[in-house]
């Protein structure tokens, strides 16, 4: 009976993945947002 107290589930793997991809997102996200940002021409007087 001294195998049941082994994990049946391992969530590092999943979780190491998610925050990735979520770090992947946020960083596409401003990426996009300073492009936005910087095409702004100069107003001509």
């Amino acid at each position: 009976m001294s195998f049941l107290i082994l994990p049946q589930v391992s969530w590092t793997n999943g979780t190491i993945m998610i925050g990735v991809f979520a770090l992947v997102v946020v960083g596409l996200v401003v990426a996009l947002f300073l492009l936005m940002n910087s095409d702004k021409k100069p107003k001509s007087k």
